[in-house]
């Protein structure tokens, strides 16, 4: 089998010139103390040659890569893909590039990616923390050997690093809120996963929603899926509307588990919104497009993306500078469609 061509190497400039790699290394950089006649008769060389510099060896040598990790449960949604596209566009201007990888929700598979990703020594990291994420000891060891972390989303309770954050309580108590004093009486949740710090918050948000407005809180109307996908949502909601007493209106912890919601409603024989009234939260693209089309909380994605990647990137140029921990919030927005009552004074 034919060999490919060997790179060529400072050595093999060395050689042919004469001199030590040393200097043909500090002629390549424009140091000072290089001759202009050898700097010349280096970069010559260097052109002719097609000598392309090992920049994973100089990057070791100055103790930086321009990588930096990002590590998202998914990339499918549009909720991470936002987010993603504001730090690449952050760090891509920056001359930064990005590894990026998905845990699948997965503890383990995050634990690993984290391992292999401080094997190859990026200069940092920018996290969304799985749901099966619960022991915080791999992400102690980052903060320990010095990597800059911060992590974005989803919070880690007890967890002294950067963090950007949406309140999640706040979206949530909007949205419970609009639908009672928009008619609803028994408004039902469909939550996530109780491990994770937004569906806790979107959950406390709803019962807080309802005890302001002097509605009582019905655990038969709190059901929390195992997943997010549509799928998943699907389960809960027929258990939720296949009771005897069902509700008027549902609050779900993101888009794809309320258009589940709204496919069983339809398929039970309930109208949207004069039976039952539906919100999600996240405002992905095709929610708008549904019929009815979807109320949602809108999340600022790509916002997140862009200050989560601004804060990395202080934290690389002046890692001593900042006092303690920068603890970021957005704040949600209501978005009221079709699938959801009108109130009366709208």
């Amino acid at each position: 089998m034919k060999q490919g061509k060997r790179s060529v190497t400072i050595t093999d400039i060395a050689r042919e010139l004469s001199i030590s790699p040393s200097t043909v290394s500090r002629a390549l950089n424009n140091h000072p103390a290089i001759k202009e006649e050898t700097k010349r008769k280096v970069i010559t060389l260097a052109n002719k040659l097609n000598y392309q510099p090992n920049l994973l060896a100089l990057n070791l040598l100055n103790k930086k890569t321009n990588n930096i990790g990002v590590v998202v449960p998914e990339i499918t949604s549009h909720f991470f893909a936002a987010i993603i596209s504001g730090i690449q566009d952050i760090l891509n201007a920056s001359g930064y590039n990005i590894i990026m990888c998905q845990s699948n929700e997965s503890y383990r598979e995050e634990i690993k990616i984290i391992e292999n990703l401080s094997s190859v020594r990026v200069d940092g990291f920018l996290i969304a923390p799985s749901s099966k994420t619960r022991k915080l000891d791999h992400f102690v060891k980052l903060k320990n050997s010095g990597v800059p972390i911060v992590i974005f989303d989803r919070d880690c309770q007890g967890l002294d690093v950067d963090k950007v954050l949406l309140d999640d309580y706040d979206g949530a108590f909007q949205a419970v809120d609009y639908l009672v004093k928009s008619g609803c009486k028994k408004v039902a949740h469909l939550g996530g996963s109780l491990s994770l710090s937004t569906s806790i918050h979107r959950r406390q948000g709803y019962i807080d929603a309802l005890k302001s407005n002097n509605l009582s809180v019905r655990d038969d109307h709190i059901f929390h899926t195992k997943g997010f996908k549509h799928s998943d949502g699907i389960r809960a909601a027929k258990s939720l509307l296949k009771l005897k007493d069902p509700p008027d209106a549902i609050f779900a912890v993101n888009d794809r588990i309320a258009i589940a919601a709204m496919y069983v409603a339809k398929m039970y024989g309930f109208k949207i919104p004069e039976d039952i009234s539906i919100i999600g939260f996240d405002d992905e693209p095709h929610s708008s497009y549904f019929t009815p089309s979807l109320s949602t909380v809108r999340q600022p994605a790509y916002s997140i993306g862009l200050l989560s990647a601004r804060i990395l990137l202080q934290n690389l140029s002046n890692p001593h500078d900042s006092p303690g921990f920068r603890r970021e919030i957005f704040r949600p927005e209501l978005i009221i469609r079709d699938s959801s009552r009108l109130r009366p004074d709208t």
